[in-house]
């Protein structure tokens, strides 16, 4: 039996949607720092076989930490991240989280921890080659090194 017209029992519910996962920046910042802690107490390992078994190893290689490991450490999608992003309570948490990861792929990289090709990318950073014959005295004092 369907509801009477003009009825307002939607009036009646105590609130209105769920929820935020995350009700203050300081509760973020605390799951973001135990985000962090996870990467760091768990390198990545190699599987190899010998002697027909399969064996695992810690690599000497640090775990990148990455804005997407952290939305599925936190379990929030993207979109969700970006509302947060958004919000002004937020911005400076999120900025500050984001400053953290590109810092710790940055320094990784630099280091030789990680792959550097694939963090400059990551990173939106360019290596520029200059493709009119010309070579600045950097690039020329680099290729006199190299012969």
């Amino acid at each position: 039996m369907p509801a009477t017209k003009g009825n307002k029992f939607w009036k009646a519910r105590s609130k209105h949607g769920r929820d935020k996962i995350f009700a203050k920046p300081a509760n973020l910042e605390a799951a973001a720092n135990e985000y962090f802690k996870w990467v760091e107490e768990n390198p990545l390992e190699e599987a190899f076989h010998y002697q027909g078994e399969v064996a695992k190893k810690a690599l000497p290689k640090m775990r990148a930490m990455t804005l997407d490991g952290l939305c599925i450490f936190l379990g929030i999608g993207r979109s969700t991240w970006n509302e947060y992003r958004e919000r002004e309570d937020f911005s400076l948490v999120i900025e500050w989280i984001e400053m953290v990861i590109r810092d710790q792929k940055f320094t990784g990289a630099a280091a030789g921890q990680l792959n550097a090709n694939i963090i400059s990318r990551d990173l939106g950073l360019a290596d520029k080659h200059d493709h009119s014959g010309t070579l600045t005295l950097e690039e020329l004092v680099s290729e006199s090194r190299k012969s």
